[in-house]
């Protein structure tokens, strides 16, 4: 199951203005007689975020989690690209800063700094609140999104690749086809440029199905890939004999089903006024259903592939069925 956390969010006595991202600023702040003392309170209080110095946000719901991350990591890095944090021109934002603008789904990102990429072949740096990257750019490689200078999707996903694990090169891969990046372009960033991890990220986009439906069904595959077995076909349709059609995440020949588990998963089998037990209970009868169609199905959540239980189960159930050498 995907991280998740569920917190008591604090009322927020004071009345903050907001500007078009949601942003807090504190010139706003201050005309409209809000002291510097009046934030720092709330800010101990947890009635606000400090995203950099000057520009804070009001806690939510929606920064909870793996994707809650991301989302919050997206205003930091809007706050940063619209704030005075150093001299010298603007850069885009890149790399996992990017994603997050781009509404791309990552696999443990870098979120601790804000990313930007200077075209040049010196000058990055590391500093408080920003990564300045030094590489070549384009200005093709270049959008606006939200009135923010952003590498374009596929040289984002490139970028964040060749930074990463073969899974995170997968990850960002399947979301960026799914985003309907170029997979040409991209391979062309990749071979044409002497790059890190260069020929891994080729393989990884080689590998890429913009089929994969979640960030954890990205790693899983990523593992079946490594561990050298056949590769799942993804989101095979089923009519059962109820009638109801569903699509499993992977299966090898209908022989064997596998499910990762992610908690947003369950959405997709909510009504208005279901509770997520109610979901759950949905989700057994549509294995069950599944099930009397003939394959062996097995589930996963999160908690297994971080502990690395997902082949191990996976390569006892393949061998049983002949799927892979005994």
């Amino acid at each position: 199951m995907e991280p998740n956390t569920i917190a008591l969010r604090p009322t927020p006595v004071t009345t903050y203005p907001h500007d078009r991202y949601g942003l807090i600023r504190r010139d706003a702040a201050l005309r409209q007689g809000i002291t510097d003392a009046r934030r720092a309170n709330d800010v101990r209080d947890g009635q606000l975020i400090t995203l950099i110095p000057g520009v804070d946000v009001e806690p939510s719901a929606e920064f909870d989690g793996h994707d809650g991350a991301q989302k919050l990591h997206r205003l930091r890095s809007i706050a940063v690209a619209t704030s005075k944090l150093a001299t010298g021109p603007a850069l885009p934002l890149s790399h996992s800063s990017a994603a997050t603008m781009h509404g791309l789904p990552l696999l443990k990102p870098d979120l601790e700094r804000v990313h930007v990429t200077r075209g040049a072949s010196s000058g990055g740096s590391i500093g408080t609140h920003r990564h300045v990257h030094v590489a070549p750019i384009e200005p093709t490689e270049i959008v606006t999104i939200d009135g923010v200078a952003v590498t374009s999707l596929e040289r984002t996903a490139v970028d964040v690749a060749t930074s990463g694990t073969f899974a995170q090169a997968l990850t960002v891969f399947d979301h960026a086809l799914r985003c309907d990046a170029d997979r040409a372009l991209m391979h062309e960033m990749i071979v044409t440029r002497r790059r890190r991890n260069g020929v891994m990220a080729e393989q990884a986009l080689l590998s890429a199905n913009p089929l994969s439906g979640s960030v954890g069904e990205s790693w899983s595959r990523a593992e079946i890939i490594v561990a050298g077995f056949t590769v799942p076909r993804l989101q095979h349709k089923i009519v059962v004999p109820s009638g109801r059609t569903y699509y499993t995440d992977f299966d090898w020949d209908w022989l064997l089903v596998g499910e990762f588990d992610g908690l947003s998963k369950y959405g997709r089998f909510r009504r208005a006024g279901e509770s997520i037990a109610d979901a759950v209970m949905r989700e057994k009868r549509r294995e069950d259903e599944i099930r009397g169609t003939g394959p062996m199905v097995a589930r996963w959540i999160w908690a297994d592939l971080e502990r690395n239980a997902v082949i191990p189960m996976l390569e006892e159930r393949l061998r049983h069925l002949g799927l892979i050498p005994r």
